[in-house]
């Protein structure tokens, strides 16, 4: 499926192709840190059709839950994360493209979820959804 979308100010903007079925949550420890949420949603693109305007701001995070380093793009104007990759040198093999980002988000429903041990244990309950437009403290 083609995808576009940008960051929270636009600065940022991504396209590629991304598969929905493979639309993933992590709750592993550094999404939460990194979503500022209890999980982070995301799907991945190949290298070979992700195409971004704009220059992101990254870091590396080198000690990740899986061992393996990380490189986290963010919007330096906005702050809105965009994708995190392996790190190295031109074009990498795929970009896990945060789904909040995409103007398609609503057919990305996610299918699988990792890093279950870590979850909060109130993100698997039934909470009853909030009335629309109603204020949230």
């Amino acid at each position: 499926m083609k995808i576009d979308g940008a960051c929270h100010c636009g600065h940022i903007r991504i396209e590629g192709d991304a598969d929905p079925d493979t639309t993933t949550i992590c709750h592993c420890t550094d999404c939460q840190a990194g979503s500022g949420s209890a999980f982070r949603v995301s799907v991945p693109v190949p290298g070979a059709t992700f195409k971004m305007t704009g220059e992101p701001t990254t870091y590396l995070k080198t000690t990740s839950d899986t061992g393996n380093p990380r490189l986290q793009a963010f919007c330096p104007r906005c702050g809105s994360p965009i994708y995190s990759t392996s790190p190295g040198e031109g074009t990498q093999p795929s970009y896990m493209v945060r789904v909040g980002i995409l103007r398609q988000r609503d057919a990305f429903v996610p299918k699988q979820q990792i890093w279950f041990r870590s979850a909060m244990p109130w993100a698997a309950t039934g909470l009853a959804p909030i009335a629309k437009h109603q204020k949230q403290s």
